[in-house]
């Protein structure tokens, strides 16, 4: 029974993850808020809504090692798994401004992660007021810098349908409402039946939440970053991508742990799991740049893919 209520938890997240960013789009164009714009801010964190619905109702749940394994394991898996697949598929081009503010600032937030864990092993409610508060920060800047840049907002263009500027506020409404149930349930269901799943083949919560919820939760990005390069289009913004990160750790763990702190159960996390994602992170740097600039190739992504499996088959080790 715990199959089919992780089965179903995926599912309904990735409906439910759909809607909401249809629905936060066609608001934000109501609002008259640039395209820009909204794919910098809005965007970003309605994609990150399952992984925050999964980490507070793990949380609340008296599952913490969930909560933590969700966005450290879905962290990677952006980068390894949805990067990876994507750069075989098709290569991407790397924008040089990613590496002067984007990069750093996720690189930062993952070192910040590791010394708050590393501190006392918890996530304290003011280590979380600062994580919601740096947020805050990143985001001023991010959108200070876009305006600045006629580029990016050209790009962005491109990546938002503007089909849903005329939607009603009806629809969104609905749209809203079947996205909020949806990831409710979607949550509570995939929590519920990767505890369940644990317990029953004697595995830990936490290897559960760094494998099969964390790549759950990151099916929206990598089925939309598949079906981008398939179409031969403009694959991700690996920008974007890597903003999607920060949110998962700033929002995310910050909003959670101001809830509720959330402690280091695992030793794991500490001993090997965010070394996987610190390295994910600062391999871009040389895989940016060594030995074709400014771009993720074939080969390249097989690394990265290669990589993420070692990471699976040591999780279950």
């Amino acid at each position: 029974m715990s199959i089919v209520f992780i089965l179903v938890g995926l599912t309904l997240l990735v409906i439910g993850g759909e809607f909401l960013v249809r629905a936060s789009v066609g608001l934000s164009f109501k609002l008259k808020l640039s395209k820009m714009v909204i794919g910098l801010t809005v965007v970003s964190f309605a994609t990150s809504s399952p992984e925050l619905l999964v980490s507070l109702q793990a949380a609340l749940d008296g599952s913490p090692d969930i909560a933590l394994g969700n966005v450290i394991g879905s962290n990677i898996a952006n980068i390894a798994l949805v990067l990876g697949l994507t750069a075989i598929i098709s290569t991407l081009g790397i924008d040089n401004d990613f590496f002067k503010f984007n990069w750093p600032v996720m690189v930062l937030f993952s070192l910040g992660l590791y010394l708050a864990l590393m501190n006392d092993r918890t996530i304290s409610k003011l280590e979380g007021f600062i994580l919601l508060v740096s947020l805050v920060f990143y985001l001023i800047i991010l959108i200070r810098r876009a305006k600045k840049s006629q580029a990016t907002q050209e790009g962005q263009n491109d990546e938002i349908d503007a089909g849903l500027s005329k939607t009603s506020y009806f629809k969104i409404t609905v749209w809203l409402l079947i996205g909020a149930v949806a990831l409710y349930f979607g949550s509570e269901w995939l929590v519920q039946g990767a505890k369940e799943l644990a317990e029953s083949v004697g595995i830990s919560d936490y290897a559960i939440s760094v494998t099969v919820i964390a790549i759950g939760t990151s099916v929206p990005e990598l089925a939309a970053s598949i079906i981008a390069a398939l179409k031969k289009e403009k694959a991700i913004s690996l920008g974007n991508l890597i903003g999607s990160n920060i949110f998962n750790i700033a929002s995310v763990l910050g909003l959670t742990a101001v809830i509720t702190p959330i402690p280091v159960i695992d030793d794991r996390i500490l001993d090997t799991n965010m070394f996987w994602l610190l390295g994910f992170a600062i391999i871009l740097l040389p895989l940016g740049y060594l030995p074709l600039r400014l771009e993720l190739n074939r080969w390249k992504g097989f690394i990265l893919f290669a990589a993420y499996c070692v990471f699976i088959g040591l999780a279950f080790s």
